[in-house]
This record gives C-alpha cells, structure tokens and sequence, in this order.
C-alpha cells in the first residue's frame, strides 16, 4: 500500500511500504527556514535530564530505552514554529514530544505541551493526544512503523498532524492576558519560549526518533 508522509511530502520523495530513510534538507527546504537540530550522528546540543543515560544514537536515529528519561535539546529555545519528527514507537511502548519546556534536572516536564506517542501502551491517551487538553483514543499508525509527526505552533493555536492529516487545531484561550502582554502562571504555558525533548517513559517502551526538522515563525 502507498503512503506518504508529510516530511516526504517535502522532500518530495514516494514511500511504497518502506521504512523511512534518513533524510536530509533539501535547498527548498532550507530556503524556507527549515533546519536540522539532530546531526545523525550524535547528541551534539542535546541533554538528558537524569542521572543515567536514557537516549543512544544508532544507525541515524536516536533510541530512547531504560527508566524515565527527557532528552532536550539545549541549543535554542522555540516560541513559535513548526516541527517535523519521524518516530516509531514498540508495541506497548510510551513516548512524547515536548515543547516550549523549560530545563528540569529531573523527573516529568511541568512546563510547555506534550504530544504523546502511544499505540498499544495501556494509557488510554494516544499518538497525536495533546497531553491534558485534547485527547486522541485511537493512535493514527501501527506499532513498529514509522510516521511523521508534524507539530505547528503560532501565538495560541497549535496544530498536529501524523503523516500529513491534521488531527485538531488546538486553541489556547490564555495566550493573551491583557493590554500589557503580562506572563502570568495563566498565560506562562503558551506564550513563553521554551526547549524541545523526547521522551523515554519507562523500561518497556524503545521509541525511536529521526530527522528532526524545525523552522521559526515568526511572532
């Protein structure tokens, strides 16, 4: 069967039924402010944020495993953009991808969003769920198999989609607090710059992660 993902829809490259490559950008892309933030190769400005190490980069991907692990990438904090992720994810495997997160030496992000990455786990809330706000019961792709996650952020609307169909536009009614563009802890979430991290979930879930593209927007 034929399907294509929304990062090979920009690449424009055809996937019949096959895994997905290691991608590099393209001129086009490039030009249209898309970067790379993961080298292929190493966790080069990447950071775990416990005491032992839960992320491993092989063959062009990086392998989440072990106890509860955050990977950010510390290079730069985003405000808005769009991301654009390959993932896989093991059956009863658990995973996220945050954003606008502040640094935390340990434990669970209590800041910015988390898009989950779940099919079988027993957690109810599946691929694609925005993590305490909009809830996916069915995840969008099978165990095993790559897919593209490709997350939009602008003010206070966020919108993901998984290989290229958009599963909601999210609407935060906090971004704005007022005439002074106070951050208050109401408005922090949504309107504050923050880092990007994957997420290992426990010693049975294996997600993996590859060609991971971001491009700013602008405010």
């Amino acid at each position: 069967m034929k399907r294509i993902t929304a990062l090979l829809l920009v690449l424009g490259i055809l996937a019949i039924g096959q895994a997905i490559a290691v991608a590099q950008l393209t001129d086009e892309m490039k030009k249209d402010g898309w970067v790379s933030i993961f080298d292929g190769k190493t966790l080069d400005g990447w950071k775990s944020n416990e005491k032992y190490d839960g992320f491993k980069v092989e063959g062009g991907c990086i392998h989440g495993f072990g106890d509860r692990n955050h990977l950010y990438y510390m290079k730069e904090e985003f405000k808005n953009f769009e991301l654009m992720v390959d993932i896989k994810i093991n059956d009863k495997g658990n995973s996220g991808v945050f954003f606008k997160s502040q640094w935390q030496e340990e434990t669970w992000p209590i800041t910015g969003f988390e898009v989950q990455v779940n099919a079988t786990h027993g957690d109810p809330i599946k691929t694609g769920s925005l993590w305490g706000l909009v809830n996916i019961p069915k995840a969008p792709h099978d165990i095993d198999k790559w897919f593209t996650m490709h997350v939009i952020c602008k003010k206070n609307v966020i919108e993901v989609r998984i290989d290229g169909t958009t599963l909601f536009t999210y609407v935060d009614p906090r971004e704005d607090d007022g005439p002074q563009g106070t951050i208050t802890h109401q408005t922090r979430r949504i309107s504050q710059k923050g880092y990007i991290n994957l997420q290992a979930h426990d010693p049975g879930s294996f997600p993996v992660f590859k060609n991971i593209f971001v491009k700013k927007l602008p405010d």
